[in-house]
């Protein structure tokens, strides 16, 4: 089952005087955490009203009802924000890594199990996908070529892995 809160950023500390926050957003873009008008904390149990959130560089300045000083936002501080799962649009195709974590790996081809997605890294040109394998890990590149068919629901993901990524040379 898919979580309902998301992990979406980390309050890192004050802006001005009038009770803003620093957001140091754990999303592609700084700009995806703009569009909500509620964020919450304590992994949902309890939220803030939004009154505005910006982008300021690659971090995010956001002001919340009833925090109007910056005694009121200092005691923010490493707050872990979340967005509820049902107010996020996401284009087709695209998933919350979150909901990646922990989706069994197999070969298309042989239906192989190839291991466990343990984490994903962020590059450049594609994100990388660590494969958890007994006490290996293997990266993959998360492109088209490599990447078939991802099912967050029923946690599985199927790839056609590069030649040479899984053998051993024990």
């Amino acid at each position: 089952m898919l979580k309902k809160y998301l992990e979406i950023g980390q309050i890192v500390g004050t802006h001005g005087i009038k009770g803003e926050v620093r957001i140091n957003p754990w999303c592609d873009s700084p700009e995806f955490l703009t569009g909500f008008k509620k964020l919450y904390k304590d992994e949902g149990r309890s939220h803030f009203e939004v009154t505005s959130l910006r982008v300021h560089h690659n971090i995010v300045l956001g002001k919340f009802k009833g925090i109007d000083t910056v005694n009121d936002a200092a005691k923010l501080r490493d707050t872990v924000l979340f967005i509820d799962r049902d107010d996020a649009e996401i284009p087709e195709g695209s998933y919350f890594i979150q909901d990646l974590i922990g989706c069994a790996v197999t070969d298309v081809d042989t239906g192989e199990n190839l291991g466990v997605l343990g984490d994903v890294s962020k590059t450049g040109a594609n994100d990388v996908w660590h494969i958890k394998r007994g006490n290996k890990e293997y990266l993959i590149p998360a492109i088209d070529e490599v990447v078939i068919e991802t099912d967050v629901e029923n946690k599985s993901i199927k790839i056609r892995p590069l030649k040479g990524i899984f053998d051993d040379e024990d």
